[in-house]
């Protein structure tokens, strides 16, 4: 049978044909819309959020793969993890921090897993921001840090690192000259930097170096470059790997916070540790006092605010000039030479912070972590009815002024002084 077509079957056609379509469009317009695609794949609880101070924070990163590989992919991995800045645990805890710890870390991890374990007994350790400042890097020690679940958790990485550089500068150029060669006999041998020995006429030694090269970046980038510290006005307290904390010192320290304000507020820096015995814990447990800050006593436990972080950025010439490896002597010096009046220092008079560490930049044979772990635990044992006081006092107040010291050398080579310059430039 066949069909006739006229012009009533073109037109019935012509219309079922515009309803179909009409249809199809319409369903896929409707499916694709925001509306649709918000019911069907809502936001993720990790996208985004808004902290306590009202400050938007932008979608998380993605956590960067570090690659272990080589050197290459190793520098590599610096510059990609330096730049993305992956917070661990931010979805568990959207709140702004109330204290930054940075710990520099380099190559002792049993005991980084103490101090790791010392925070997981610590009270309120949920309020905090943790920064590990790297200049070692291996898997093992990323685990330890990536195992971390009762606080945010940054990674840093310390990009002129030996280990980057293992055989040139920042690292030991084979063609440097040797330690203790005259300044004589490296002209005629004509080692690169003959023309820059330091004041005990010693050549520089890049192991000894490294560690206050990585103190002074990492003040920059903490202060300078960490995003999630956009708008922090709070202290941030800087430890190393072989520090142990005992359970109030987040308590202990805020307390100080609020001492400082109504009796010193021209103390420069908040020491929660010292080197002194814990045998009079109990009787100091409640004490501060105040006094010029000294490299020997007030180095462990430092808490500097971003107001301190500018003054010492107006002494950068000097620290990085000044002719002593060692980070902390350099300090010292500055306070009452290139600074207007010496660092003020308020102190715990019982330390929070214990040093575990017995083998370093030093020693670095025969460590023995398991004997630091159990002498901690018996330190904790014997203060851990006097922890937590209900209220600080200020029992002592010494004088504070500059305490000139001779310095230790081995920071005489232009190429450490100009590379410490140009941190703040080049991060």
């Amino acid at each position: 049978m066949r069909l006739k077509i006229n012009k009533r079957n073109v037109l019935a056609l012509s219309m079922t044909a515009f309803i179909g379509l009409s249809l199809v469009y319409m369903s896929r317009k409707g499916s694709s819309s925001p509306q649709a695609a918000t019911v069907k794949d809502p936001p993720s609880r990790d996208s985004a959020h808004v902290g306590e101070r009202g400050l938007f924070t932008a979608p998380s990163i993605t956590q960067h793969k570090f690659q272990y590989e080589s050197v290459f992919l190793m520098k590599k991995s610096v510059y990609e993890s330096n730049f993305r800045q992956f917070i661990r645990n931010g979805d568990r805890f959207p709140a702004d921090p109330e204290l930054v710890l940075v710990v520099q870390v380099h190559n002792r991890p049993a005991y980084l897993k103490l101090l790791v374990d010392s925070l997981k007994k610590s009270s309120e350790v949920h309020n905090i921001l943790l920064i590990f400042s790297h200049d070692y890097f291996s898997q093992e020690i990323s685990d330890i840090v990536q195992d971390i679940t009762f606080c945010k958790v940054l990674q840093i990485y310390f990009p002129y690192s030996l280990q980057l550089y293992t055989s040139e500068f920042p690292g030991q150029d084979p063609k440097d000259c040797p330690r203790d060669i005259s300044r004589e006999d490296a002209k005629k041998k004509g080692c690169i930097n003959a023309d820059f020995p330091d004041s005990y006429n010693h050549y520089r030694e890049a192991s000894f170096t490294q560690t206050k090269h990585h103190w002074w970046w990492k003040l920059h980038f903490v202060w300078e470059r960490v995003r999630a510290l956009q708008g922090y006005s709070g202290y941030a307290l800087f430890l190393e790997e072989d520090n142990y904390l005992l359970p109030d010192f987040f308590r202990f320290f805020k307390h100080m916070g609020e001492l400082k304000q109504k009796d010193c507020p021209d103390c420069d820096i908040l020491a929660l540790g010292n080197h002194e015995s814990h045998l009079t814990f109990r009787d100091q447990t409640n004490k501060l006092e105040t006094s010029t800050w000294l490299s020997t006593k007030h180095n462990i436990g430092m808490g500097i605010s971003k107001d301190l972080y500018y003054k010492l950025m107006g002494c950068n010439n000097e620290f990085c000039t000044y002719d002593d490896y060692n980070w902390d002597w350099t300090l010292q010096h500055l306070s009452g030479t290139c600074m207007s009046k010496p660092l003020k220092v308020m102190a715990a008079q019982a330390s929070r912070v214990l040093h575990t560490g017995d083998c370093g930049l030093h020693r670095q044979a025969n460590c023995q972590p398991e004997l630091a772990a159990e002498k901690a635990e018996q330190i904790l044992q014997f203060v851990k009815d006097s922890l937590f006081p209900h209220s600080l006092v200020l029992s002592n107040q010494g004088s504070v002024e500059h305490k000139p010291h001779m310095k230790n050398g081995g920071w005489g080579d232009i190429r450490d002084h100009t590379l410490c310059k140009n941190y703040a430039k080049i991060l």
